[in-house]
């Protein structure tokens, strides 16, 4: 025995539930393409982030056009700007995991650094280093050096077990050329991670 479902119900289920669905599935999909597109432009991706924002405002007008033809229902208003919200938070997460780009570390510290600075040169980094004095009118060493996004967490955990109290600032590098990078994996695990953590305590 087929049960058949009344017209004007199959009709309130596509415009209640599936339609708002779908709106905020593709704000989602195309604010997360978005932010994407943005931070390939912010890095000169010039093929890149051009066929992105194609994608991302074809998606747009399809979500957009849904919502002009159904002006008056106010759960389509609440499916868009959920879906932007919700795109604008999942962007970021890709963007984060991605890992892209090359950030520039700058390290002051007080403390001897003769052994950070092997350290960073043992394993591939070109390192900048000076002798400086801070506003006290005390002598520090001031080190530089260029590193991956995704071995930036590894670093940072290098310098703080080096010296805890060890200032340091981080900036993102547009563009780079000649100097002495490191190339291949990250020399750090989550065992060696665990252990510059345990050194610490």
């Amino acid at each position: 025995m087929v049960i058949e479902l009344p017209t004007i119900l199959i009709s309130d289920i596509f415009s209640l539930l599936i339609l708002p669905l779908l709106i905020f599935g593709a704000r989602v999909l195309d604010v997360s393409i978005g932010t994407i597109r943005i931070i390939f432009v912010t890095r000169g991706r010039k093929l890149l982030a051009p066929l992105l924002g194609f994608f991302e405002i074809m998606i747009w007008l399809l979500a957009i056009g849904t919502v002009m033809q159904n002006f008056t229902n106010p759960i389509y208003y609440v499916a868009y700007a959920g879906g932007f919200a919700m795109g604008n938070f999942l962007g970021i997460f890709i963007e984060d995991k991605l890992a892209m780009g090359t950030m520039a570390v700058q390290i002051i510290t007080v403390k001897e650094a003769n052994q950070l600075i092997e350290q960073l040169k043992s394993e591939g980094y070109g390192v900048t280093s000076l002798d400086a004095m801070g506003s006290t009118g005390q002598q520090v060493k001031i080190i530089f050096t260029i590193v991956k996004r995704k071995e930036l967490q590894y670093v940072v955990e290098f310098i703080k077990q080096f010296n805890p109290q060890a200032f340091y600032s981080i900036q993102e590098v547009r563009s780079i050329n000649q100097g002495v990078f490191r190339m291949g994996r990250p020399f750090y695990d989550e065992k060696f991670l665990s252990t510059l953590r345990y050194k610490r305590k």
